[in-house]
């Protein structure tokens, strides 16, 4: 391991000045790039297999193995970390609009408004897995932490995170209290979760499948009927986003995302964060399959008991990625311009997975076993790698990024 280059600029010279930073870039690559490794059951697999491999998938021990290591080593945490991210690449463009005499908060909400509408296109007729208008929204709350000092936004994120575990535990009451069946409110409750998390009978999910192998007209519209409001996930799992936004924020000011830290902490951050969480999500799996992958079981990991593990396993993992990075080095390279690329790269992974797995494309949707799926990860990897470099130095944005940016200036220009 080299020692890396000489210390990063302040972070009020890197807004002054406009520069890139790499360490962002990187991170945000590493996160687009791994995030596909938790969503393919998502793009493949009837809804509630993203959570419990008993759904659909196949019960092969090479499937379940599939899902415990990605539970233990990536569940949660590439979302953490792109929430991370998110939140700090706010706090940095509202520095940089300041910098130059522009109106920060402002256009930080332009931002947010074009990134809903992106995100409302991707999430009706693209593919129902969509964040980004939920980012967005999570975004417009944000912009009312900026101003506080990295601390203040690191209790701040912890009392994000307690919110959310208090509700998730709302939420699982509920579900243990709805076990008897003993009433129609109660079976209708547990059917829900079932659907969700649990082991619905397989007619419950000839719909979705049959939906998602029709034309992308049938797909559409069984989105249009299915999708979540993103208003209800704003105060569902909004608290959750909230604290990575905000520790992102955290992490920003006091120096650790732009590569300020010595290396040794680094080192004990990865090594703690890292160790924790994997040991807690392998336990929390483990726990899980003794429990006969019982819908009880895993609510209360997904909405409850990850909670803490995801944040810590995010910083962990950003860390270590700034711990390998290598300025100048092909990867490092390669994957900050597929970070650049983050959003382009984000949705043309969803049209590729869908295109695969709908019917308006190759039809496999519920064909393929948990365990196959990622055979699709390094094709998927190697055209992230290999385009975005090139794009970028031809046209010196992605194409998503620019069409954004376009739509956060209009107006800007118009005569007075």
């Amino acid at each position: 391991m080299v020692d890396g280059p000489a210390p990063a600029p302040s972070l009020l010279t890197v807004a002054e000045r406009g520069e890139r930073l790499v360490t962002l870039d990187v991170l945000r690559g590493v996160a687009v790039m791994a995030i596909l490794l938790a969503n393919l059951p998502g793009f493949a697999l009837p809804d509630p297999a993203y959570s419990n491999p008993m759904a659909w998938g196949g019960t092969r021990p090479i499937d379940l193995g599939a899902w415990f290591l990605t539970e233990t080593f990536v569940n949660g945490r590439m979302r953490g970390l792109f929430s991370l991210l998110f939140g700090a690449s706010t706090l940095l463009i509202l520095q940089r609009a300041d910098a130059t005499g522009l109106n920060g908060a402002s256009i930080h909400l332009r931002r947010m408004a074009v990134l809903f509408l992106f995100g409302l296109v991707h999430l009706t007729f693209i593919w129902t897995g969509d964040i980004l208008t939920h980012y967005a929204l999570v975004g417009v709350i944000a912009l009312g932490f900026v101003g506080l000092s990295a601390r203040a936004l690191c209790w701040t994120a912890i009392a994000m995170a307690g919110l959310s575990m208090a509700m998730g535990w709302l939420e699982c009451f509920g579900l243990f209290a709805a076990a008897a069946r003993d009433t129609p409110q109660s079976v209708a409750l547990w059917d829900l979760y079932q659907l969700a998390f649990g082991t619905p009978d397989p007619a419950r999910l000839a719909p979705e499948i049959a939906a998602m192998r029709g034309s992308w007209a049938t797909s559409t519209a069984y989105r249009l009927a299915s999708n979540g409001n993103p208003l209800f996930d704003l105060i569902q799992i909004g608290p959750d986003t909230l604290s990575a936004m905000l520790l992102g924020m955290a992490a920003l000011k006091s120096g650790f995302l732009t590569g300020q830290w010595p290396r040794r902490r680094y080192r004990r951050w990865a090594a703690f964060g890292i160790t924790l969480s994997c040991a807690a999500y392998a336990a929390m799996a483990s726990a899980v399959m003794a429990s006969g992958y019982d819908v009880r079981a895993v609510a209360l990991v997904e909405l409850f008991l990850n909670v803490p593990f995801r944040l810590i396993g995010t910083l962990g993992y950003a860390a270590l990625i700034l711990l390998l990075l290598r300025p100048g080095g092909w990867w490092t390279v390669r994957i900050a311009a597929a970070g650049r690329m983050a959003f382009t790269n984000y949705l043309a992974t969803s049209i590729v997975m869908t295109l695969i797995f709908y019917g308006h494309g190759l039809g496999q949707f519920a064909h393929w076993t948990r365990a196959s799926l990622y055979l699709l990860v390094a094709p998927m990897w190697g055209l992230m790698l290999l385009w975005s470099k090139p794009w970028l130095d031809h046209f010196g944005q992605g194409p998503l990024e620019r069409l954004w940016r376009a739509g956060v200036r209009a107006g800007f220009d118009r005569p007075r």
